[in-house]
């Protein structure tokens, strides 16, 4: 072989390899089904599965942020992390933007029968100690749900693998919406971390109060109405728009975690009052509420704790944001989108919400 073809040889096999390195670095682009890795949590041997569009741990100078979306009480984070896609396409994001879905396994032999791998963790369907409060997986008290998206915060905040990264947005709508509120509130890492975090909470059914306050409906006047379908009287003296729950006995559970800070359990339970307090006041959240979600369906929390925090989820996100904001004196956002119900592709994909989820450099 002569030295001309030996030197186009070589750079054949260059071109090759490079465009294989290329192949692995870039986006999934398959199956959903194969759009996904396996993350240890807290160095444990158990682990969780996250879809994502891009590798977690291999080094990708071109993403700039990342959007982490919590699915709801379904646990189908693959269909979570198609509606990130679907929204990141539209904003024109993908290019930069890692998108996470993780996914919360739940089989504890009752009404959750999820299908749980070998060393994947399963945690708690409902309840206090669920997976969209914080609470420990079935069997391993050392380990939260609210560890998990610690490990992914910490596996970003690394920068020899993502070192142009700015700004990360974690979002979750409904049960998911749970699970951002209550982190937003309890983690222990914001400060901490090497990029801007925001939280995006759409359309939860219920919130933490940090005190025995609830709203009436002076707290859910808006532009439309908040309240369920129906004919709803205009009083003549509108009440203060925060009272003493006047059933505090009646509803004993009203106050309690997940619904106040009373008997908390799981990741909450270490973090005391004041401190729950003041990241509830200074981190930056954006409650993304749907116009139309005035029905009490999808898993509706119809609870008596529920109710004293609004007959509706868009009342429920009305009055606490305008807590949170005059109460706390946070800075909290809220965003009415408009013709949508309890729906997280139409929540997620609305031209109101894609500034949020994918902000601008």
């Amino acid at each position: 072989m002569s030295s001309r073809l030996r030197a186009a040889f070589f750079v054949s096999l260059l071109l090759i390899a490079g465009n294989a390195v290329a192949a692995a670095a870039g986006p999934c682009v398959a199956p959903v089904s194969t759009c996904f890795e396996w993350v240890n949590i807290a160095g444990a041997s158990t682990r969780t599965m996250v879809y994502r569009n891009y590798p977690i741990d291999a080094r990708n100078d071109a993403i700039t942020h990342a959007l982490i979306v919590v699915h709801g009480q379904g646990r189908d984070g693959s269909n979570y992390y198609r509606h990130a896609l679907a929204a990141g396409f539209l904003a024109g994001a993908l290019d930069k933007t890692l998108v996470i879905a993780p996914r919360f396994s739940s089989n504890e032999g009752r009404t959750c029968r999820d299908a749980i791998a070998q060393d994947e963790l399963n945690w708690v369907c409902a309840g206090p100690a669920s997976w969209r409060s914080g609470g420990a997986a079935v069997g391993r008290n050392d380990i939260t749900a609210f560890d998990v998206v610690d490990e992914l915060l910490q596996r970003l905040a690394r920068r020899d693998v993502f070192r142009n990264l700015k700004a990360v947005v974690l979002a979750g709508h409904s049960a998911g919406g749970q699970y951002v509120t209550r982190y937003e509130l309890a983690n222990r890492i914001h400060e901490k971390l090497p990029f801007a975090l925001t939280y995006v909470v759409a359309n939860p059914s219920s919130y933490t109060y940090p005190d025995s306050l609830r709203p009436t409906t002076s707290a859910m006047v808006s532009h439309f109405p908040a309240g369920p379908p129906g004919y709803a009287p205009v009083q003549a003296k509108p009440p203060p728009p925060f009272v003493e729950f006047a059933d505090a006995q009646g509803c004993t559970g009203y106050n309690t975690w997940p619904y106040g800070l009373e008997r908390r359990v799981g990741y909450a339970a270490k973090i005391g009052d004041d401190e729950l307090k003041r990241h509830l006041a200074s981190r930056p959240v954006t409650y993304l509420l749907g116009e139309l979600d005035i029905l009490p369906l999808y898993g509706f929390d119809g609870s008596c704790a529920a109710m004293a925090q609004g007959p509706t989820r868009l009342a429920r996100g009305l009055a606490f944001a305008k807590y949170v904001n005059e109460k706390f004196g946070a800075r909290h956002q809220v965003i009415v989108v408009p013709a949508c119900g309890h729906n997280a592709r139409c929540m997620f994909g609305s031209e109101t919400a894609l500034p949020v989820l994918f902000p601008k450099d």
